[in-house]
């Protein structure tokens, strides 16, 4: 079909108009989808956070009874409370996580690439936490509390598993030598705290304030 000559100018504005309309719709489409998938992906986070909260919290406190629940076993003082030293707490926050975040990895490290280490990364600032915060009460007052005690369990919980959640979502690119220094940095502390069971150093972290002992 040929096109007047006068008509040409309209018929070019015309095509481009739609063409335009077209590929804007197209981006609308593209972008409402991408929107869609974020907020699928969000929730889905936070499902696996919300969950790993709760669950560490029980298993954590558990973890604090089972060790004389099983009639002072050696082998499972491993990975619980021995004794009330704050070392030995931290093991309560420490062994839950460890076991959630490689469920968590083998379920969904497609989905959430770079969220394995950022989960090892909370887990370090949680760790952190009660010590420092426990020493520090502590000193101010001059002795502590079991219920403040207990708060601060929790509270690292939730530096864990929420600190962890958003700085992934702020950044969830994690660089392959950061990635390994994590990783080894996890099993160094599994290590140690395997070993500090069994051959544990004569200083205060280590401690039972009860009976002055150390260890098992």
């Amino acid at each position: 079909m040929r096109i007047p000559s006068d008509m040409t100018l309209p018929f070019i504005c015309y095509v481009s108009v739609i063409n335009h309309s077209y590929n804007c719709l197209n981006q609308k489409q593209r972008n409402d989808i991408s929107e869609s998938e974020s907020s699928v992906m969000q929730k889905i986070l936070n499902k696996y956070t919300l969950t790993g909260i709760i669950i560490s919290a029980v298993v954590g406190t558990l973890l604090h009874f089972v060790y004389a629940w099983s009639g002072r076993f050696s082998l499972v003082g491993a990975f619980s409370a021995v004794n009330e030293s704050t070392w030995e707490h931290l093991k309560l926050l420490f062994f839950p996580c460890f076991i959630l975040f490689w469920i968590e990895y083998r379920l969904n490290h497609q989905d959430f690439p770079g969220l394995f280490v950022r989960r090892i990364q909370g887990l370090f600032l949680g760790l952190a936490f009660i010590p420092v915060a426990f020493y520090t009460y502590v000193g101010i007052i001059g002795h502590s509390y079991m219920a403040i005690d207990i708060s601060l369990f929790f509270i690292g919980v939730l530096i864990t598993w929420i600190i962890s959640s958003r700085r992934y979502q702020a950044c969830s690119e994690v660089r392959s030598s950061a990635s390994a220094f994590w990783i080894i940095a996890l099993f160094v502390m599994l290590g140690l705290f395997i070993l500090f069971t069994y051959c544990t150093p004569h200083i205060g972290l280590f401690m039972d304030p009860t009976d002055c002992s150390f260890g098992i």
